[in-house]
């Protein structure tokens, strides 16, 4: 895949290509590493350090829509041992947004499953860009099902837009396989962690994340709504997701502190797409840390936790409401 650079990253391409230039000048001349290339490369790293952290929640929203990021099978693949995948929910047929079986994370054998996205349009039409269907949640609980028979910890990789939008979701029960999910989690005496890595978008993503720990990557988002679709319903125009994703409240820092999520699982400087392999190490490192804190807890206490976790949700303020008019957009009426 050709490199992808985000709008806000255009002062790191414009370093980058003057580095290059430089080189390739000093290579010709046969000149050995040029001075200047070095000094570009600290001015590279600083500018790097501080775009990502003063990073707007949209810039953290686009960080986590990334093409290059890593999906949930690069983290299969990277830490996963010996994984055998499970197909099929035994009711329609396998649905590939969803991906899970058993393997290996450290020494703890896991059942392990996850939303996943495609790279170039022909795998996001074969896994609906991400978005599952009935039968993927379907699939997905009798994974966890299988779990809870033979006591595996449960590990799911939460990333997705939401659930499948269109007509055959509706005529196969989406809501009524993503409302049974969330029964059954609360019912598993396993240990449940939940690792948003990208994007946790709306019920698509709740199907699977009801959990006795939720982590979230330090540049992922969860939100009940999209910013788009937020910006579309408060003003009728997508181009306000920026001011949408701001009211939102849905990056790593605010849901820690709302009580959403319970610990913020650090990328590599410029995201987790800049470095796969050392985000693979940060991710693999907090799901065994927070196993191993749940162990201590038998089944009665990891249901009640995980009914008092959920239910404990929900911070209201009385009084007059904020205001949310965006600013206008170039070419608006006033």
């Amino acid at each position: 895949m050709a490199a992808y650079v985000l709008p806000f990253e255009k002062p790191l391409l414009d370093l980058e290509i003057r580095i290059d230039e430089l080189r390739r000048v000093a290579r010709e001349n046969g000149v050995a590493d040029p001075q200047d290339a070095a000094r570009l490369e600290a001015e590279l790293a600083e500018t790097r350090r501080r775009l990502y952290a003063n990073l707007t929640p949209w810039q953290k929203v686009m960080v986590a829509r990334h093409p290059r990021r890593p999906y949930t099978r690069d983290y299969l693949a990277a830490f996963v041992k010996d994984f055998s995948e499970l197909h099929g929910d035994r009711l329609l047929s396998d649905d590939p947004s969803v991906v899970g079986g058993i393997g290996w994370i450290g020494e703890r054998r896991v059942m392990v499953l996850g939303t996943q996205k495609g790279r170039d349009t022909k795998s996001n039409l074969a896994c609906n860009f991400g978005c599952p269907f009935p039968e993927g949640y379907r699939k997905a609980l009798r994974l966890m099902r299988l779990a809870a028979k033979f006591g595996l910890p449960i590990v799911a990789f939460i990333d997705t837009p939401g659930a499948f939008p269109g007509i055959e979701g509706e005529e196969r029960h989406v809501a009524e396989a993503i409302a049974v999910n969330l029964r059954e989690m609360f019912r598993f005496p396993v240990p449940i962690l939940a690792v948003v890595i990208g994007e946790g978008g709306s019920g698509g993503a709740l199907g699977i994340g009801i959990a006795n720990r939720i982590l979230i990557l330090e540049h992922a988002y969860y939100s009940v709504i999209s910013p788009e679709g937020c910006a579309a319903i408060l003003w009728k125009n997508r181009a306000h997701a920026d001011t949408a994703a701001a009211a939102l409240k849905l990056t790593a820092g605010d849901l820690v502190e709302l009580g959403i999520a319970d610990e913020i699982v650090p990328e590599p400087l410029g995201g987790a797409h800049a470095d796969p392999a050392a985000a693979a190490d940060f991710v693999r490192d907090a799901i065994l840390k927070n196993l191993a804190q749940l162990d201590k807890l038998g089944p009665d206490r990891l249901l009640d936790q995980r009914y008092a976790k959920f239910r404990a949700m929900g911070i209201f303020k009385e009084g007059a409401l904020p205001p949310l008019t965006p600013p206008p957009l170039p070419g608006d009426a006033v």
